[in-house]
């Protein structure tokens, strides 16, 4: 696999591929990125926060994330730039460097891509789980462009692709950050749509 050279986000969120996630950027470090990243139609890596904060100093993350990139951007109301980035090829950190206005600039490598696979009989029910939603959690609308949003029941990827289904539900399942880290990490389509199964029982038998 090839090695790439991207900065880092640290956040405490995950970012899954295919997935939208809403930014407002307001320090310096990351406005400059931010700006290159659109001047040369680059992406930018998100890693979950493993200890720190995601403001100040650079904080230790996990050193699997997403490729992040720029799908919508816009000035708020309080000056600060909003933006809505969506995740793209998920990779692993190989080392790092911290810049003195700590940024982070990473050598990446990319995870090759999950092979596309038909969701199988058995995990019907999750389809219809990710199309109704889980009660007062919110599903996680899929960005295809700029300014524009596509139902999920609508996405044809919620029926032929494994690997999709498997991250929206993560997006939507209310659990804890390292879960959701985990499922990142899982690199094979059908055991992840297994274990999710396996959680979704869980949280009904807690409710």
């Amino acid at each position: 696999m090839s090695v790439v050279e991207i900065p880092i986000f640290p956040l405490k969120t995950v970012l899954f591929p295919g997935g939208p996630l809403p930014l407002r950027i307001f320090e310096p470090r990351y406005t400059d990125m931010i700006s290159q990243c659109m001047k040369t139609n680059t992406g930018f890596g998100v890693c979950l926060i493993q200890n720190g904060n995601e403001a100040g100093s650079a904080a230790e993350f996990h050193a699997v994330g997403t490729l992040a990139k720029v799908v919508d951007f816009h000035l708020q109301r309080d000056g600060i730039l909003g933006i809505v980035v969506q995740g793209d090829a998920r990779f692993h950190v190989r080392n790092f460097q911290i810049a003195k206005d700590q940024l982070i600039t990473a050598e990446v490598e990319y995870f090759n891509d999950e092979p596309k696979v038909p969701v199988p009989d058995e995990f019907q029910e999750l389809i219809k789980i990710l199309e109704a939603g889980v009660p007062g959690f919110p599903s996680v609308p899929r960005v295809n462009s700029p300014g524009r949003e596509k139902p999920l029941a609508e996405s044809p990827e919620i029926r032929e692709d494994a690997s999709w289904l498997g991250f929206r539900l993560v997006e939507m399942l209310p659990l804890r950050l390292s879960q959701k880290q985990y499922f990142l990490q899982l690199n094979e389509p059908l055991l992840r749509l297994e274990r999710i199964d396996d959680v979704i029982h869980q949280l009904g038998a807690e409710n």
